[in-house]
């Protein structure tokens, strides 16, 4: 894995990365280049990671605490804590102007929210700049990789939300990734506290996850990775985010849980570990493990499925759950049925593999071109599957 991963960091695909791979407790973490380009300030096994999509499964716990504390149900309508979002239009034909609109068939639900049913998010196939889809840009959605400080406050937020049509019926059709965004609004609600003051006390605190949050502290700021992407219209190497100044560099408005964590492969490591628990970690139980089944359990059908995905024939042998995606048949040499996790676009991989007993995560710097995964994140999964010899 050594010699592969360095490859990647000497052929310039990626100025560093840390890599994690747990099996039955015991470690290998590794850490290889720099954190910022042209500078020597070298990866280390704690350096800090906008960790994007892997933001969901989080989110997705954060949620099933609420459903277990029997304050939210995964099938009740989310008109009670989210009122902007009662009595739904839906678009009658997806291109079509948006005042050409039929009633929903029934109010959004929190498991629409957590298996990214409730009807609005990207579209993949879109020919043309659909009017639905350029009234989504001018709220803040679907604006592709997160910028945090360009959003605003989450009452704002959703009421933007709430002035678009739906694209689709609830439950009908899986699109990423609006859903979990509400979601973290919901979660505030119904806690009745912010929502990373929620996650602190019930998830990152027990857990350990101290570099874990919406923003780093400037004590900690030298320890943020700088972030680079393709820059679509110019198709150059940028710097997307830099550490100081940047938008992790303080607090936002409003605090993404589909993308706006920061994390270490350590603190991301507690996560997923718990989850390979059963829901435990040490002593201390975070959720039972029939919610853990529950979120880790194929949640589509095979004609929800037919209809969606970020990649075509993803579907095919994956299903996604509460927040996150599972292996559904084996087509592949790295994982195992019933293997879960996500990835960020911004240059992050995990998954827990319950048959290996095995957490294993990547951390780059470097985003993704396509919803298809770059080749230093494909190596690193063949890599680490590889190395089991049992």
């Amino acid at each position: 894995m050594h010699d592969v991963m360095a490859g990647h960091v000497e052929r310039g695909e990626v100025p560093g990365l840390v890599t994690l791979v747990n099996r039955r407790g015991e470690a290998h973490i590794e850490a290889i280049g720099v954190q910022a380009s042209g500078r020597r300030d070298p990866m280390r096994r704690d350096t800090i990671f906008r960790i994007a999509s892997m933001t969901k499964p989080i989110a997705a716990v954060a949620a099933m605490i609420l459903v277990e504390e029997c304050r939210l149900r995964l099938d009740e309508p989310v008109d009670r804590w989210l009122p902007e979002l009662a009595g739904r239009k839906v678009l009658k034909r997806l291109d079509g102007p948006l005042d050409d609109t039929v009633p929903a068939k029934r109010p959004l639900s929190l498991r629409d929210l957590l298996t990214l049913r409730m009807g609005l998010g990207y579209v993949m196939d879109a020919a043309s700049p659909y009017p639905i889809l350029k009234a989504a840009n001018e709220r803040k959605l679907l604006l592709g990789p997160l910028r945090p400080q360009s959003l605003p406050a989450p009452d704002e937020w959703i009421r933007g939300v709430a002035t678009l049509p739906l694209m689709y019926q609830p439950g009908e059709r899986w699109m990423y990734d609006v859903g979990l965004d509400v979601l973290g609004v919901l979660i505030a609600r119904a806690a009745g506290q912010p929502l990373e003051a929620f996650l602190r006390a019930r998830l990152f605190d027990p857990l350990g996850m101290k570099d874990t949050g919406f923003s780093v502290p400037a004590a900690k700021i030298g320890r943020l990775a700088t972030s680079y992407w393709t820059n679509p219209e110019r198709g150059a190497v940028e710097v997307f985010d830099e550490a100081r100044g940047g938008h992790w560099s303080r607090p936002p408005a409003f605090p993404a849980a589909a993308s706006g964590l920061v994390s270490t492969v350590d603190d991301y490591l507690a996560f997923g570990r718990m989850l390979l628990n059963q829901g435990r970690h040490g002593r201390e139980r975070i959720l039972s493990r029939t919610s853990v089944e529950t979120m880790t359990t194929d949640q589509l059908t095979p004609e929800q499925k037919a209809a969606s995905g970020l990649v075509g024939g993803y579907f095919d042998s994956h299903g996604w759950g509460f927040g996150l995606s599972m292996v559904t048949r084996r087509d592949d040499v790295a994982g195992s049925v019933g293997q879960f996790g996500w990835d960020g676009g911004l240059g992050t991989s995990w998954r827990s593999d319950p048959h290996e007993d095995l957490v294993a995560i990547l951390m780059t710097q470097r985003a993704w071109t396509s919803p298809s995964p770059p080749d230093v994140c494909r190596d690193f999964w063949t890599s680490t599957y590889q190395a089991i010899e049992d």
